[in-house]
């Protein structure tokens, strides 16, 4: 994740993201997302509360 947050360079990536590649640089920067990871690592299941969905699993 880029430190500064004013550097125009840093973020160029984004413009060449979907929807989706943008809602997971906003979720990877949230403080209570990357806590409760931390916390269910080796869980599973943590991806539904989040709202997150990954191609090929279902349910989840």
């Amino acid at each position: 994740m880029p430190t500064d947050w004013r550097d125009d360079h840093a973020y160029d990536h984004f413009d060449d993201l979907d929807v989706s590649g943008f809602a997971w640089e906003c979720l990877r920067r949230n403080k209570s997302y990357r806590t409760y990871y931390a916390g269910l690592r080796g869980v599973g299941g943590a991806s539904a509360a989040w709202g997150l969905r990954f191609p090929g699993r279902s349910g989840a």
